[in-house]
C-alpha cells in the first residue's frame, strides 16, 4: 500500500538536515524504463521546483522523482531555479539518467533557500537507500504539518495503482501545500499519461479544500513503468487511477490543519457543472460555514448566503431561493424554499451537506474540513 506497490519502482525516504530531526528527503524511482506526467499548481507564484519540472516534462520522459520538505523553494528567484536544476543534475548522476528525466519537487517554508550543502550529499544517501520496499520510508520524508502518511493502493485484474501524498494545509484547487506521486505498472505510451493523470485530478485533487489557501509548489506526477505486462483496459485503468487520487484527496482533507469535522458538500440541479462546482467550491470555502462544522451548529442559512455569492463570469451563478432543497446530514431542512423545522444531528465527525438547484443537470462534489482554533494556532507558529 505504497508508492512503491506496482511493479518496477523503488523509494527512499532519509534525513538530510533541512528538517531538525525528521526524514526530509524522498526519492522514486523508475526501475525500467518508464512514461509519465504531472499537473500543477494554478498559482501565478510558482516555486523554482515547478518551473524546472515543468521544463523537464517537455523535454523527457520523467524516471524520478526527487522530493524535499521544509523548504519550499518558492520566491527564491533565479537562484533558486539554479538550487532546482542542481538538485536534479545531482540525481540524475547518482541514478545514471539524464536531468531532464528527473522531476524536483518542494514544500515547506517559503522564502528560504534550499541547504544544497545538505540536500546533495542527502541524495547519495536516498540513492543508496532505494528499495523496492521503501514507500513508507518517502511516504514519511514528505510530511510537514500533516499528522500522518497517506498512501493509498488498489489492485485491479494484473495491474496496481499506488501513491503517497502530502498535504495538511494550504490546501485549494487548482490543486491542493500539497504533493502526490502516483505509481502503475499499467502499460501507457509515451504522451498517454497525461490525460489519464487530468481526468482523475479534476474531481480528486482539485475538488478538495482545507482553507481555500492555493500553494505555490503543488504538484500530482504520475509514473507508469509498464512493468505489469497485463492487458490493455483503460476503463479499469482510469477508474482505479481516480480511486486512489480520491483516496489520498480524501486523506488530505481528514488530516487538514486543527481539522475535527470532516464534510461532504454536494451540489445537484444547477445551470451547468461549472456553475455546480462554483457553488460547491463556495460553500466548502465559507468561513462562515466551516466554523458552524466546528461548532457542530447545523446553522444552514449560511450555506444558502454561500451558495446565493457563488462567483461565475464576472457576477454569481444562478441560485433561484423558491427552488432550493437542503439536506444537512440526511435531514431535509429546506424543501423548495421552505423551511421544513427540524434540526439535524451534527455532532459526530462527518458531515454531508446536499443542495439541489432545482435548475439543470450540473452537478458536483466538494470535500472540506471545519475551521478550528488549532487552525490558527498552527499556522500562527508555523515558523517558530
Amino acid at each position: 500500500m505504497s508508492v512503491t506497490a506496482a511493479r518496477g519502482f523503488s523509494a527512499s525516504g532519509v534525513h538530510c538536515g533541512i528538517r531538525r530531526s525528521a526524514p526530509d528527503l524522498a526519492l522514486v524511482r523508475c526501475l525500467t524504463r518508464g512514461v509519465g506526467a504531472a499537473m500543477w499548481t494554478a498559482n501565478r507564484v510558482q516555486a523554482a521546483p515547478v518551473k524546472i519540472s515543468r521544463e523537464h516534462l517537455e523535454l523527457a520522459e520523467p524516471q524520478a522523482v526527487v522530493l524535499n520538505s521544509g523548504v519550499a523553494n518558492a520566491a527564491t528567484g533565479m537562484r533558486g531555479e539554479l538550487d532546482a536544476r542542481a538538485t536534479a543534475a545531482e540525481a540524475a548522476r547518482l541514478l545514471e539518467l539524464d536531468a531532464e528525466e528527473v522531476l524536483v519537487l518542494s514544500t515547506g517554508v517559503i522564502g528560504p533557500r534550499l541547504p544544497l550543502g545538505r540536500l546533495l550529499p542527502g541524495l547519495s544517501q536516498a540513492a543508496a537507500a532505494l528499495t523496492e520496499e521503501g514507500g513508507a520510508a518517502a511516504a514519511r520524508a514528505i510530511l510537514t504539518t500533516d499528522t500522518r502518511t497517506k498512501q493509498a493502493c488498489v489492485t485491479r485484474a494484473g495491474f496496481v495503482v499506488g501513491g503517497m501524498a502530502k498535504g495538511s494545509g494550504m490546501i485549494h484547487p487548482s490543486l491542493a501545500t500539497m504533493l502526490a506521486v502516483v505509481t502503475t505498472d499499467y502499460p501507457l505510451e509515451p504522451g498517454e499519461a497525461a490525460g489519464f493523470l487530468r481526468s482523475a485530478v479534476e474531481t480528486s485533487f482539485n475538488s478538495i479544500s482545507v482553507d481555500g489557501e492555493c500553494s505555490t509548489n503543488d504538484a500530482v506526477v504520475l509514473l507508469s513503468s509498464g512493468a505489469s505486462g497485463a492487458p490493455r483496459d483503460d476503463e479499469a485503468f482510469a477508474a482505479a487511477l481516480h480511486e486512489v487520487c480520491a483516496d489520498l484527496a480524501g486523506q488530505i482533507v481528514a488530516d487538514g490543519e486543527g481539522a475535527t469535522v470532516l464534510a461532504e458538500i454536494s451540489v445537484g440541479g444547477a445551470a451547468s457543472t461549472a456553475e455546480a462546482k462554483a457553488i460547491a467550491r463556495r460553500i466548502a470555502t465559507s468561513p462562515l460555514v466551516k466554523t458552524a462544522l466546528f461548532g457542530h451548529d447545523a446553522n444552514w442559512g449560511r450555506v444558502l448566503a454561500a451558495a446565493g455569492s457563488a462567483p461565475s463570469n464576472g457576477g454569481f451563478c444562478q441560485v433561484d431561493p423558491d427552488r432550493l432543497t437542503l439536506r444537512y446530514n440526511g435531514l431535509t431542512v429546506l424543501d423548495a424554499g421552505r423551511p421544513q423545522g427540524g434540526e439535524p444531528e451534527v455532532g459526530g465527525p462527518t458531515c454531508t451537506i446536499e443542495l439541489e438547484l432545482g435548475l439543470g443537470d450540473g452537478r458536483a462534489s466538494y470535500l472540506t474540513s471545519d475551521l478550528s482554533l488549532d487552525y490558527v494556532r498552527i499556522n500562527a507558529d508555523y515558523r517558530s
